[in-house]
């Protein structure tokens, strides 16, 4: 489809997803995009100062070009955005929720703020449209909101939730399948990032016990990791060195290589919206074993799903996965083909 239509993108934080659904925008949605972007570090900074990191670009941006659409993440103060710069006050905007600060665990050198709520909010409030890339997320946005506003000592709105809900709606990033392959017995792959909110200490617990039990596995560890090699990551090298097959960021073809001779992909995650790694690998007939929560509920059936931090019932659920007694989640509706026309559908009715 070809269009003159005009949408300037702004995306706070440019991490690896991020990045990814910058990238399958632009290039699958034909109109005149311009982009900006910030480096996906600095999290507090980014989320309180992307107004005044963009400040100066986009009013010499609006001197020339003028767009029809807006569209921002969560991680854009679009509130302050637009009363700095009253030229984008006009112009209608969906704000795209990847996730949301009311359901992000705080880790523990972090310090607890109310901060990156207060963004969030105020930027559903200011956009015309939400979107959110899983039920979970929208949910737990709204209940969150909720919360926040019971621990407020007076002068509340009270229709606040209703009215977020009537402007929001469910969109996924797209997800590019793998394909299968053959599979090589008893291999896992772990290819999120070596984060404390993806709990790769629960991860090494599982491990552990799966070699107690004398249970044969191979290990695929991929995924993200900070210039300083986390402890637990460590610790796994050292313990189960000899079955390690793969351990570090390697090149895309190889990342799906891997993905398709794997059996089991797991998560530990305390938090996760969309699970765009784990949709991959489950692309690549990976059988996932996820926690029973956040959106692995509305993703992958109740077989594929331990009780959370029982790593007890994740070694059942990956004995059953090497044993071919748990199903092949159907996870069409997050891969790109169902997803291209739903953002078709998005820029035809809401640009």
């Amino acid at each position: 489809m070809s269009t003159d239509k005009r949408i300037l993108l702004l995306s706070a934080y440019r991490s690896d997803s991020h990045a990814a659904w910058v990238t399958w925008l632009t290039r699958h949605l034909d109109v005149d995009w311009r982009v900006l972007e910030l480096p996906g570090r600095y999290f507090r900074w980014r989320i309180r100062g992307n107004p005044l990191s963009w400040r100066e670009e986009l009013t010499e941006l609006f001197a020339d070009w003028k767009p029809d659409h807006i569209l921002a993440t969560s991680m854009v103060d679009v509130a302050t955005l637009r009363g700095l710069l009253p030229a984008l006050a006009s112009v209608p905007l969906t704000y795209y929720f990847h996730e949301n600060q009311f359901s992000y665990p705080v880790g523990k050198e972090q310090h607890s703020s109310v901060d990156p709520q207060m963004v969030q909010l105020y930027g559903a409030l200011a956009a015309d449209r939400c979107l959110f890339n899983s039920q979970y997320n929208l949910s737990s946005f709204v209940s969150g909101v909720d919360h926040l506003l019971k621990k407020l000592p007076d002068c509340r709105p009270e229709s606040l939730r209703q009215e977020l809900e009537d402007k929001s709606s469910l969109l996924p990033v797209p997800v590019d399948g793998v394909g299968s392959g053959a599979k090589t017995q008893g291999l896992i792959v772990w290819n999120h990032r070596w984060e404390y909110d993806k709990r790769p200490d629960l991860f090494l617990a599982i491990l552990q016990k799966l070699r107690l039990q004398g249970v044969p596995f191979t290990l695929a560890l991929l995924g993200p990791r900070p210039a300083k090699i986390p402890a637990t990551l460590e610790d796994i090298r050292t313990q189960f060195h000899e079955v390690i097959v793969a351990d570090g960021r390697v090149s895309r073809a190889e990342y799906c290589e891997l993905l398709r001779r794997a059996q089991v992909v797991i998560s530990c995650a305390d938090h996760e919206f969309q699970g765009l790694s784990m949709i991959e690998a489950v692309s690549a007939g990976c059988i996932p074993v996820a926690p029973d929560a956040l959106c692995y509920r509305e993703q992958y059936p109740s077989e594929c799903r331990y009780k959370v931090h029982d790593t007890d019932s994740a070694v059942e659920r990956i004995r059953l996965a090497f044993d071919g007694q748990l199903p092949s989640p159907e996870i069409r509706r997050w891969l790109s083909e169902a997803t291209a026309e739903r953002w078709q559908q998005w820029l035809k009715d809401d640009v």
